[in-house]
């Protein structure tokens, strides 16, 4: 019996290429809000519709309609922004939104409390920047990333045109877009596209579809984590001869339902330098063909893969790319961490990678004017600013006679790296109060509950660590804390369950270790590990193979056996 299709799917149908009723949706001056469907469309073009649930109940007992803004994701493939477009995204922050900026675990920058009103100004004021928020959100191959470190120049440009590369040629070519939002204009450095979309079709993917692209040693970009993945492989010169595969990597899930899980991506194989965008293409058309459009909990590649076999989909890819993989070539991480601190580029000049604590730039106070520190080194006009995956900032390609400069400026706002490990390598989801999705804090909670770590991990003779923490605030995982070694992913209001027993590269997932804690709770769970992690460590051992080799956790796979050690707890 044929499956109804999930509504979504009715939804883009209809849309004509992603209109819906958007254009009339921004002209109702009655609401803030948008109507519903809209609400779905409106994440193709980098926005999400949300209200202050801080607000909620006050607004409520006022009758007034909730607080109602917008979310809005630039598109920045491999996270890298000249100087000049720095101060149009801190100008737009300040004056249209929050007066904040978000840097996401997807390299990018997310601007929130834009209110309808404003959507069109702030769009044409990212625009006149060659940037955009198109496809930045929903059913799409969103915001590619690439290894941002600047240190290692010649691979990480080959990276970062492979990254940019793929972006632009999966980009939606409906002109919703210019018509929407910037009024029938010609988007900036473009010509105005047919409603032709020879990839995606009418209905575009069943789910959101990620890329990254990794270079060895370093796996910040999570390569495991996402949909597709290039791995570079890299020769004694530094050139790049190829790639590495991955496809099948997913992190959300869903609390009491072990058919959904965090799944770790699988190599396909090995691919020559110009095969790469043929085979990203075939990929994306395979999901596209093959992906479930009837339940939207089973629609990602994640579970395409696990129903059809990774060797039947590699088949597939093989025959839409008009190639034949190799077998993957040898490559190793050592981490999924930043290299904080300065560092020497090949060509002479010096990169200086920033700390912002889970990504939150803001204005706090003397000592933490973050903001404006940053406004004034873009307006030194020198170098570039790469966003990295892990929420930080790297001022880029500095030349000698400036980075004492830049230097004293980060010092005096709190922008360089803490001597805590733990803190160094952390990171958070946006959680309350604007995701309509979160089920506790996260952004906001995460330092508090750093601070009662540390003291932990102080008493342990731990403090300097390299240790792994994530945090999000629903089990969708967006912080991707299911391959940290301490994962805390929010159960209900102030409540957390912990995951121990990832890898530090990020190649391993971690398993549930205690469920629903409160922040005592977690802190009361996790010092006896250290305890025991200071006193038996083997020399090098890092915390999350520890966790593993010591019992706390079994060893997971990428992903079905993700829910065993819950199962395991309960009927024990």
């Amino acid at each position: 019996m044929t499956k109804e299709l999930a509504r979504n799917e009715y939804i883009k149908e209809a849309s004509e290429y992603l209109r819906g009723t958007l254009t009339e949706g921004l002209e109702d001056a009655i609401t803030g809000a948008i109507v519903e469907d809209d609400q779905q469309l409106v994440k193709f073009h980098g926005m999400y519709l949300q209200d202050d649930r801080d607000l909620r109940a006050e607004r409520g007992r006022k009758r007034m309609e909730k607080a109602f803004s917008f979310m809005l994701r630039v598109r920045i493939s491999g996270g890298v922004v000249t100087p000049e477009q720095w101060l149009a995204l801190d100008h737009v922050a300040r004056t249209y939104a929050n007066g904040t900026m978000r840097l996401t675990t997807r390299q990018t920058v997310q601007l929130h409390g834009v209110i309808k009103s404003n959507l069109r100004a702030t769009l044409k004021e990212i625009d006149k920047q060659l940037l955009n928020t198109i496809a930045a959100c929903g059913d799409v191959n969103r915001n590619v990333m690439s290894n941002p470190n600047p240190y290692q120049s010649r691979a990480h440009g080959v990276a970062l045109k492979l990254a940019q590369a793929i972006s632009d040629h999966l980009t939606p070519k409906t002109a919703a877009y210019r018509e929407i939002w910037l009024e029938g204009e010609k988007i900036a450095g473009g010509e105005p596209k047919e409603d032709v979309e020879p990839i995606y079709g009418k209905t575009y993917l069943p789910r959101k579809f990620k890329t990254v692209v990794a270079v060895p040693p370093s796996n910040d970009v999570d390569v495991y984590a996402h949909d597709l993945g290039f791995i570079a492989i890299v020769d004694a010169a530094a050139n790049v001869t190829g790639w590495n595969v991955t496809i099948g990597g997913g992190m959300g899930m869903t609390h009491g339902e072990t058919d959904t899980y965090p799944r770790t991506a699988d190599l396909l194989g090995y691919c020559k330098p110009e095969d790469a965008l043929r085979v990203a293409e075939a990929v994306v058309t395979v999901q596209r063909d093959w992906g479930d459009r009837t339940s939207r909990k089973h629609a990602r590649l994640k579970y395409t893969v696990e129903d059809r076999g990774i060797d039947v989909f590699r088949a597939e890819v093989e025959a839409r790319a008009g190639i034949k993989f190799e077998a993957p070539k040898p490559f190793a991480f050592t981490s999924m961490g930043d290299r904080y601190g300065w560092t020497q580029g090949d060509d002479g000049k010096a990169h200086l990678t920033l700390f912002v604590q889970n990504g939150r730039l803001r204005d706090a106070g003397p000592g933490a004017q973050q903001m404006s520190a940053l406004r004034q080194i873009a307006r030194l006009g020198i170098g570039d600013i790469r966003i990295t995956p892990n929420q930080n900032l790297i001022i880029a390609n500095v030349p000698v006679e400036k980075q004492a400069q830049i230097d004293e400026i980060a010092k005096a706002n709190g922008l360089l790296a803490p001597w805590s490990g733990l803190r160094r390598n952390s990171m958070a989801c946006v959680a309350l109060p604007t995701c309509g999705l979160a089920l506790a804090e996260s952004e906001r909670y995460l330092p508090q509950l750093m601070d009662a770590l540390d003291e932990s991990l102080s008493r342990h003779g731990l403090s300097a660590d390299e240790i792994v923490i994530r945090m999000t605030g629903c089990p969708n995982g967006c912080a991707r804390p299911y391959l940290a070694e301490i994962g805390l992913v929010g159960k209900g209001p102030g409540r957390y369950n912990l995951y121990l027993g990832a890898a530090f590269d990020g190649s391993r997932l971690s398993k549930l270790y205690a469920e629903s804690l409160d922040h005592d709770g977690i802190v009361t769970a996790l010092d006896p590990v250290f305890a025991a992690y200071a006193r038996e460590r083997q020399a090098g051992e890092h915390f999350g193979d520890y966790t593993v080799r010591a019992g706390f956790v079994a060893q997971t796979s990428n992903g079905r056996d993700f829910h065993a050690n819950t199962r395991a707890r309960r009927s024990a």
